[in-house]
């Protein structure tokens, strides 16, 4: 299992990657891990937030449905919805496939204050304890 260390983690399995500033805040880009998608198996279907949504912390933004069940996703900071991977709707599978990657699922603007809003999620190291420990 794969867990790259240039993004933070949740212990709901999300993965954030800040992509940077585009003068209204910082771009977030969230998506579910390589063990969270291993869990589920198949992913057969994602249903993602409506641009512009505002979302927050632990809150639910989506769900993500497979051959054995369907799971929530959970936002992993505070913003608005500022784009959905729109090709996950004709290929869901691509979340299996390329869970860090081309299976991204939303892009959070979190207001501008200057400071990392990914900061007090899980490092890769943080997150791989979580996971072992279940």
């Amino acid at each position: 299992m794969a867990t790259p260390d240039d993004r933070r983690y949740t212990d709901q399995h999300e993965w954030a990657l800040v992509q940077g500033t585009d003068g209204a805040g910082t771009v977030v880009r969230v998506g579910i891990t390589d063990h969270a998608q291993d869990a589920l198996g198949d992913i057969v279907f994602v249903q993602l937030p409506e641009v512009g949504a505002e979302v927050g912390p632990g809150n639910p933004i989506g769900e993500v449905e497979s051959t054995k069940s369907v799971s929530d996703v959970y936002s992993p900071v505070a913003g608005v919805v500022a784009a959905v991977n729109e090709a996950l709707t004709d290929a869901p599978e691509t979340v299996n496939s390329d869970p860090y990657g081309a299976g991204w699922l939303v892009e959070i603007r979190v207001a501008a204050d200057g400071g990392d809003p990914t900061a007090e999620l899980l490092d890769a190291a943080a997150y791989e304890a979580v996971v072992h420990a279940s």
